[in-house]
Parts: C-alpha cells; structure tokens; sequence
C-alpha cells in the first residue's frame, strides 16, 4: 500500500520555503527493481544506485528543474548527447503519463544558462521504468561540464514524478531549480537525495569496441 506524504505540515520547520510545495510517494522496491537494462550505448553517465527509493512531485511544476551534472574532462571527446534517461512512474501520482520538458544547461560549480531545449516529451512503458529520451546534441568546444534537467511542467497531481534512489549517501550532483534559483537537490525525503537521471553519450571521432563500452558511476 502506497501512502502519500506532504510536507505542509513541516513548514515551520523547514529552512527552505519550497518544501510546502512537494509531495512523495513512498514506496519500498522490490529487490533489484529500478535497476538498467543492459545496452550497448556508447557510455550511459549516472550517479544513481539504480535502484528506487520515492518519486517526487511538487505541487506546482512550471518552471521547477531536476538535473545532475556531469563532467567530462577525462573523456573529452564524448561530447555528443544522445539521450537522457529519465527514471519516473507510469502510474503516480495519476495513473497516465503527462509529459515533461528536458534541457541541458551549462555547469561551473553551479548550473548556469540553457544550452539547448527545452523539448516537450512523453514517456512510455508500465510501472516504475526508465524513459529515454532523444537528444541528438553535441556539447560546444569549451567547460568539459554540463548539467541534464527535467523540469516536471504540469502541477500536481496530473504530471510525471522525478525519483529519487536507495544511496544515503548524498553524492551533491543533483540539483533543483526553484523559485528562480539553483540548489544542491532537497527533496525532502529522509537522507535521499540523488537523482535517477541520466545521460547517455558518444564519441563521434574515436571508434570503441561495444565490448568496452558501459556506465560510468563517476568522472570526478
């Protein structure tokens, strides 16, 4: 049995304003559930377990930004942007899913402007999943870092979660955007904090092996 929990109630005790404004669904996965099928995509770039902990929804979506960045300084070349890889629920916090926008932003030490979408998507499959989505964009010459962001679009209840994994160890990659501005992720559910989003990326110059090929937890 799934139950819902709002955070109206912490408000007072909240130091960040925005968490009035969210909803989670908890609910325990079965072992091993939420985790990959394997591909033969050039790199898949994540810093989620792979296994789901909650989905997330705020109240109002418009506007409000998931994302985590990634580093690729120490394989440059993977600069092509082929999918982000979305982990999300088919059926909560409605029972259909409704769409949301990717984008991908410049990254310093924070998230900086938009550098190609927003693109409206709708994603597919039954259950607790991962969405793939196409993005077909090469990363500019210059900062080896940028960030992948979903931003959830519709209000709630008729929009798509954003999940969060099993890892209480908060690896600070996961970032929101909220009334205006950009914070480390804070979603309000216990000590779970990472972001099950990732990208997928080539190398449009260097041929690799597909025996070599697979996820990178981490690049820096």
């Amino acid at each position: 049995m799934r139950t819902l929990f709002t955070l109206a109630a912490a408000c007072a005790l909240c130091a960040a304003a925005w968490a009035v404004d969210v909803v989670v669904e908890r609910a325990t996965a079965a072992p091993g559930a939420g985790v990959a099928p394997a591909r033969d995509a050039p790199l898949e770039l994540g810093w989620d377990n792979g296994t789901r902990r909650s989905g997330v929804a705020w109240f109002t979506g418009a506007g409000v930004w998931v994302g985590n960045d990634f580093d690729i300084a120490t394989i440059s070349t993977y600069r092509g942007v082929e999918k982000i890889r979305f982990y999300s629920r088919s059926d909560w916090p409605n029972s259909q899913w409704d769409g949301c926008r990717i984008g991908i932003y410049s990254f310093t030490s924070v998230p900086g402007s938009l550098l190609w979408g927003p693109r409206f998507v709708i994603g597919s499959g039954s259950g607790n999943t991962w969405c793939d989505f196409s993005v077909g964009w090469t990363l500019p010459a210059g900062p080896d870092a940028f960030l992948a962001a979903v931003e959830q679009y519709y209000n709630w209840p008729n929009c798509d979660a954003f999940t969060v994994d099993t890892n209480t160890n908060f690896l600070r990659h996961s970032w929101q955007y909220y009334g205006g501005n950009w914070s480390l992720l804070s979603p309000g559910v216990e000590l779970y904090r990472n972001l099950m989003l990732r990208v997928v990326v080539d190398n449009e110059t260097v041929a690799v092996s597909p025996s070599s090929l697979g996820r990178v937890k981490a690049l820096y």
